[in-house]
């Protein structure tokens, strides 16, 4: 059922709570102001924030556009919000969590209340090793918040989101754009990284797309034992044989494609995990994401998990800290 009526629910003490919970140590928009600068007045800010949502007159600003090296060379771009405007996102955000966080399948874990890579790790490992699960399929889907179809987007909000003042506000970030060099880049594809909403529109569009496709339609399919483990747009399938995988792998690429996203063909084969030795460890290829499992009677190996500022990086040991994380 579609939801029609929820934009009542954002209160000066809900706008109170999304700046609680919205980063202070984050790079400036393109205002420079900062936490520091928005305390200021902040009950009066709120509100006047709080009126320009459900008013309409409330206008996106572009994020600012910055560069952050990644471990192959390349460089990832990330868009960064104002401050205020993170206040903004994250208000609706946890709007869309209270409602999606009943529907999302135990495989997601990105960005999610009280789930981590950390977790993902675990729970893949239990399933890797616990049912023979060798045959690993890591899936890297190429540039996926900067080529996502708004209109896919759209439709898949629809089917639970349909407040006007909720929706408006999403339409509004989708199309803000970006500064970059002093121009404004105009933006119909994609929601950048960097911005407070942008992973829970990926969790919602991977749900549909990734999630509820391989536990509804694949699962019931195959022949042998299998599991899906999916942190933002990073996952990891793994099958207790080969045929499986590969029956799985020729119709994932024409899946995206059908949602307007591309699967990139030379990084996404399968791996066989040799079951004889202590650990086994499966890499994409292209720096982003590099998983390591160790047998349950071992200690948990090294995880280095691409997330929405950068990479988090886990030591050795049973207890590992989460280090980067959303604004």
């Amino acid at each position: 059922m579609a939801l029609c009526s929820l934009h009542h629910v954002i209160d000066l003490e809900w706008m109170k709570e999304a700046y609680r919970l919205t980063r202070k140590d984050g790079a400036t928009g393109i205002d420079g102001v900062t936490a520091t600068d928005y305390e200021v007045n902040l009950e009066a800010r709120l509100l006047d924030l709080l009126g320009g949502i459900k008013s309409g007159r409330y206008r996106a600003p572009p994020v600012r556009r910055a560069y952050i090296p990644k471990a192959d060379g390349s460089q990832r771009m990330l868009g960064i919000p104002t401050f205020e405007d993170k206040v903004a996102q994250r208000a609706v955000t946890m709007v869309l969590e209270a409602i999606y966080e009943e529907e999302f399948y135990p495989c997601s874990y990105g960005f999610r209340p009280g789930r981590s890579a950390h977790h993902a790790l675990h729970a893949l490992r239990g399933e890797v090793w616990g049912k023979r699960l060798y045959w690993v399929v890591d899936i890297d889907i190429r540039r996926y918040f900067d080529t996502s179809p708004h209109s896919q987007l759209r439709a898949f909000l629809d089917q639970r989101v349909t407040d006007g003042i909720i929706r408006r506000m999403i339409d509004k970030w989708l199309g803000a754009g970006a500064v970059e060099d002093g121009l404004l880049r105009r933006t119909t594809l994609g929601s950048p990284q960097g911005g407070v909403i942008s992973p829970c529109l990926s969790n919602i569009f991977l749900h549909h797309v990734l999630d509820e496709w391989f536990e509804i339609e694949v699962r019931p399919r195959l022949r042998g034992g299998c599991t899906l483990a999916r942190y933002a747009d990073d996952a990891v399938m793994a099958f207790d044989n080969l045929v499986d995988a590969q029956r799985v792998l020729a119709v994932l690429g024409k899946r995206l494609a059908r949602f307007g996203l591309t699967l990139h063909p030379d990084k996404t084969t399968p791996r066989r995990l040799p079951p004889a030795t202590d650990g086994a460890h499966t890499t994409s290829g292209n720096g982003r994401q590099q998983l390591r499992l160790s047998r349950p009677e071992s200690r948990v190996g090294t995880v280095s998990q691409r997330q929405g500022h950068g990479d988090a990086d886990y030591g050795q040991g049973p207890v590992c800290s989460w280090t980067g994380g959303g604004e």
